[in-house]
């Protein structure tokens, strides 16, 4: 039997896990609710749609890809705000540090480093290794992946810019500030680097599962954990960032990548 000092090292541990998890949990749907709450009242308000039920209509195709639209754009901003504003509170002048946007003051934060000559290499193969995954991952679970989309044609052009922004740009800044940016500066207080990037990776999946089941997070394995190794190798969270959009851009022309002939 573990003795009890070892016991209640474990609960500790289990407990700050929790802990990590629910800060995830509530900073997505605090974002979350955030957007949804501005676009409901700022498309109504736009589009001259009364707000009470009672005065509502049927929204067109394109209204309702526009709000999807700005709902995830929305969501972001106010997810990286979200992890800014609560680490410089917790934090207060180290709050960069904290989320890697600058090098740490102690070297043992980080890992050994990562060159510039190994990282190009890695994004070099990475869309290979990502996409293999991904399709793979998705044949095993019955997940067909579509090829030869195209966007959707209710979003004008600067609808599509927007969206683009929000793959390449948003999504991989605010993700990475919170999962590998607050949340592994957490981790790594009781925790060793890999189970730090396993946790982190973890979370990552289970952010992106969505109501059609497990396809996605399991999808996004590897790329979670590849994140989690370059924040952690580098000691810096732009290289996670720009992995992140990588990855992202590599998916977008593997699915919109018009057919041959």
């Amino acid at each position: 039997m573990p003795r009890p000092s070892g016991l209640r090292a474990g609960l500790r541990v289990v407990g700050a896990l929790a802990g990590l998890a629910f800060s995830a949990f509530l900073a997505l749907a605090l974002a979350t609710l955030l957007a949804l709450a501005i676009v409901r009242v700022g498309a109504d308000w736009i589009d001259g749609v009364g707000i009470w039920a009672g005065d509502r209509v049927r929204l067109h195709p394109r209204q309702i890809a526009m709000r999807e639209l700005a709902i995830d754009v929305i969501r972001q901003v106010l997810l990286a705000l979200l992890v800014v504003g609560a680490v410089r509170w917790r934090d207060g002048p180290a709050w960069r540090e904290t989320l890697a946007l600058v090098p740490h003051a102690s070297a043992a934060e980080g890992g050994a480093g990562l060159s510039l000559r190994r990282f190009g290499l890695i994004l070099l193969l990475w869309p290979l290794v990502h996409i293999t995954w991904v399709t793979g991952s998705a044949d095993l679970l019955h997940v067909p992946i579509r090829r030869h989309t195209s966007l959707s044609p209710g979003l004008t052009a600067g609808a599509a810019a927007a969206w683009f922004a929000y793959v390449l740009v948003l999504a991989p800044v605010a993700e990475e500030m919170l999962l590998r940016g607050a949340l592994f500066a957490r981790a790594r207080r009781f925790l060793p680097p890999a189970a730090t990037i396993g946790a982190t990776g973890f979370l990552f999946a289970l952010a992106h599962l969505t109501p059609s089941g497990f396809g996605r997070p399991v999808a996004l394995i590897p790329l979670a954990l590849m994140l989690g190794w370059v924040r952690w190798r580098s000691g810096r969270l732009w290289p996670s960032i720009l992995l992140h959009a990588w990855s992202n851009l590599a998916m977008i022309a593997y699915v919109l990548w018009p057919a041959g002939g």
